[in-house]
């Protein structure tokens, strides 16, 4: 007999994220071919389990969500910034050790100095991590290397780690992240170098989705930013945008002007920046865990974001200097204690709306019959839980196209 799907996952509590957490109990997700073939009430299967689908799995009442989506990861870096950490527990802030050539910097070194196989070993235990957390995707910036050399050896490696672990890796090209050394005293030649020379390589190579900036007064200005964002234009590259995380820059109106996938941080996004983000469609993307490291205190306008309805995603941001957090979970419960989201719009963040942060939605982000078979079934009767828990890990399973790749 020819069964009519490949997979079926039985007697659960399914949270589609479609609308709100989108719960269906006693209900059951079947995969044909890597997507989702059906989902809806075990009582309305067209006949038993087992004549439908070649492999059943029951998962006995627990809690299945759709993979999680890390939309904002720095993951691929040599060394780490210990130290720096250490210095700013003694009072020492972020933008003075970024002046002192530390910072993205001192990563920026290390990266430079690193095996194409040294940088894929490191990262890819940061990797396997975040998927022990539930993610299925990923982005992965460049931006460590800030000479194209380097900034191509990151993008090789975030390739590499797509096809070790089978997960969809969505790749930006961070180039423009802060002003090398070598051009300290001319920041514009650096953005030559990255517009007339890097971003073309990147389109024709096809090496990444999105380009991104860091507009922020420790790395460029509006008027280089828009040069960047021209650019990634012209050779039909999405944008995305580190924007608003030190100071009130108008680098999120300027990204949404530019059509932006989303603009990230936006701490101090003044009530025009978030304007402009409505009526541009582009996601917020609120990092917490950079907030938390940091010990900021400026919140980013939270109900300014849900009046205006802009979708809010979240993100680990991981990173070595200012987030080296490598558990999406984490993040969740981060979100809501920190930023005041609910649990619904912190699921929703690392689901729906970080699918959209990375153009995905049409195939990522929600369990719906024709997108991907990418979920994760966690020992919690209610994805609340999720967010309430600190330490421990409820995976039991992680999907990815209807194969599990954690057991």
């Amino acid at each position: 007999m020819k069964h009519q799907w490949d997979s079926i996952w039985i007697n659960g509590l399914i949270a589609t994220c479609e609308q709100g957490y989108g719960l269906k109990e006693k209900a059951g997700i079947a995969v044909k071919n890597g997507k989702i073939a059906w989902l809806g009430a075990i009582q309305d299967l067209p006949d038993s389990p087992d004549r439908v689908a070649t492999h059943v799995y029951d998962i006995q009442g627990r809690c299945l969500t759709p993979g999680f989506i890390d939309c904002h990861t720095h993951l691929i870096y040599a060394g780490n910034r210990a130290h720096e950490f250490e210095l700013r527990l003694n009072g020492v802030t972020y933008e003075e050790i970024a002046r002192q050539g530390g910072g993205i910097k001192s990563t920026v070194e290390a990266t430079r100095n690193a095996s194409e196989k040294e940088l894929l070993q490191a990262s890819l235990a940061r990797a396997m991590a975040l998927t022990r957390s539930g993610v299925t995707t990923l982005e992965i910036k460049s931006g460590y290397g800030l000479d194209w050399p380097t900034e191509l050896k990151m993008l090789k490696v975030a390739k590499q780690i797509e096809s070790i672990l089978s997960l969809t890796i969505s790749k930006t090209f961070l180039g423009a992240h802060t002003v090398p050394l070598e051009y300290r005293d001319n920041a514009d030649a650096y953005i030559d170098l990255v517009c007339n020379e890097m971003i073309p390589i990147v389109a024709k190579e096809k090496l990444a989705e999105a380009v991104d900036v860091f507009c922020e007064k420790i790395a460029f200005n509006l008027e280089q930013t828009e040069r960047v964002f021209k650019a990634a234009k012209q050779y039909g590259l999405a944008i995305k945008c580190h924007a608003e995380q030190l100071s009130d820059s108008g680098s999120a109106a300027l990204a949404a002007k530019y059509h932006a996938w989303s603009s990230d941080h936006l701490e101090h996004v003044s009530s025009q920046g978030v304007e402009a983000l409505a009526q541009s469609g582009s996601v917020a993307v609120l990092l917490p865990g950079a907030f938390y490291f940091l010990r900021e205190t400026h919140l980013p306008p939270i109900d300014l974001l849900r009046q205006h309805q802009v979708p809010i995603a979240i993100a680990s941001d991981c990173n070595p200097g200012t987030s080296p957090i490598l558990s999406l979970l984490l993040i969740l419960n981060m979100a809501c204690t920190l930023f005041r989201l609910t649990p619904e719009e912190a699921l929703a963040g690392v689901t729906r709306h970080a699918a959209k942060a990375l153009g995905l939605e049409k195939t990522h982000g929600t369990l719906t019959v024709g997108k991907m078979g990418d979920f994760a079934i966690w020992d919690v009767s209610h994805p609340v839980e999720l967010t309430y828990y600190l330490g421990g890990n409820p995976l039991r399973q992680l999907v990815k196209k209807g194969k599990p790749i954690i057991e």
